[in-house]
């Protein structure tokens, strides 16, 4: 029976991009379901009654939820091709790290830089900055994040890049100026077809951001 793979996201989910370019590096066929946050369907609430959130993978019929999660079953089911996680062991412990690193730290601070402003704001920049520079030392003078090859971590941080456009326009910064190491990793990342073809435009991500902040009363 040949595999049934069903990704319920929304186009601006840097969560559910990360899905998307997984499947894309496997070579996996799916069915994409583009879903309305605000009028949740039926499918989703049934597929992911815990958190109610998107992305699921539904893979035979069986949800799959948390991007992260999603994205290590993707490699575990597919894993005669094109590997996202090392084969040692300690490796992939550094990589479970520094993607949950990326969660926990980068995720927050990043979406505190569109909606704050003020002092609230200078503070979440100080702060993004610092949470970048700990990851370009983590990068170090490596191609990509697991080493010479794009995996992991590389996946779980990329997808970001497309709401950096929106992050400089409403924190007034230049990425490039700030994390130039950073910057020459995306473009690395960016000639691979599976991200390429996965992120947004910046500035379709940016109307989204603009829509965003005035439903929060900062525009």
């Amino acid at each position: 029976m040949a595999d049934e793979v069903v990704v319920l996201d929304t186009w601006a989910s840097m969560f559910g991009m990360r899905v998307r370019i997984a499947l894309a590096e496997k070579v996996i066929k799916y069915e994409y379901k583009e879903q309305d946050l605000k009028n949740k369907s039926e499918l989703l609430l049934k597929m992911n009654p815990v958190h109610k959130k998107i992305p699921v993978l539904i893979h035979n019929g069986k949800p799959v939820c948390e991007s992260l999660i999603i994205v290590q079953y993707i490699d575990e089911v597919w894993k005669d091709r094109c590997p996202l996680l090392p084969s040692d062991p300690y490796q992939r412990a550094q990589a479970r790290f520094w993607a949950d690193f990326v969660d926990a730290k980068v995720y927050p601070v990043s979406r505190r830089i569109w909606a704050t402003k003020g002092e609230e704001q200078e503070a979440a920049k100080k702060e993004y900055f610092e949470t970048y520079k700990i990851l370009e030392g983590e990068l170090g003078g490596k191609p990509y994040f697991g080493g010479e090859t794009f995996g992991f971590v590389d996946i779980a941080l990329i997808t970001f890049y497309s709401w950096f456009y929106a992050y400089e326009t409403f924190g007034n910064f230049s990425m490039e100026a700030e994390c130039p190491k950073i910057i020459a990793w995306v473009k690395r990342c960016l000639q691979r077809e599976s991200v390429a073809k996965t992120l947004p435009d910046q500035k379709k991500v940016l109307d989204f951001v603009v829509g965003l902040r005035k439903n929060l009363g900062l525009e």
